[in-house]
C-alpha cells in the first residue's frame, strides 16, 4: 500500500469553511503538523484542493 506524508503548512485562520473542513478531513489541526495517509484519489484530490494550505514532504511505496 502506498502513502504519503503531508505537512500543514498555512493557518486555517480567515480562510472558507470549505478549506477548514478539509484540513480537518486529513486529519491536521495545527501548523507544522504531520499526517501519514494512504495514498487514494480521494486524498489526492483534498491535497490539490488546498495546496497553499499542506504539503506532501514524503511519498512511501
Amino acid at each position: 500500500m502506498a502513502t504519503i506524508v503531508v505537512k500543514q503548512i498555512g493557518s486555517p485562520i480567515r480562510r472558507p469553511a470549505v478549506q477548514r473542513e478539509t484540513l480537518k478531513g486529513l486529519g491536521l489541526n495545527k501548523m507544522h503538523r504531520t499526517r501519514e495517509l494512504e495514498d487514494t484519489p480521494s486524498v489526492r484530490g483534498m491535497v490539490n484542493a488546498i495546496p497553499h494550505l499542506v504539503a506532501i514532504i514524503e511519498e512511501k511505496k
